[in-house]
């Protein structure tokens, strides 16, 4: 079963890029376990009211919960539910 994740971010963010790097760590790992959707916030008015101060923004989606930085890869995983994997 493939856990979906919607990664909030904007060009430019420099904690969206640590972010980002943190994600392709975990899609290294568990390839075909999470998929990842894109999303600049940009591209609507309610996403930067919503996310604007707390990008990066990681939601997952089946279970309504988001992460919002600064997170690291251990606090990554636990939001995912791998716990101390």
């Amino acid at each position: 079963m493939t856990t979906n994740l919607i990664f909030y971010t904007t060009e430019g963010c420099h904690l969206c890029e640590q972010a980002q790097v943190l994600l392709q760590d975990l899609l290294r790992e568990y390839p075909a376990k999470y998929q990842i959707e894109i999303v600049d916030i940009v591209e609507s008015e309610a996403l930067i009211q919503k996310y604007g101060t707390r990008i990066p923004v990681l939601v997952n989606v089946g279970a309504r919960e988001d992460l919002g930085w600064p997170f690291d890869y251990q606090s990554l995983l636990h939001f995912i539910g791998l716990g101390n994997a």
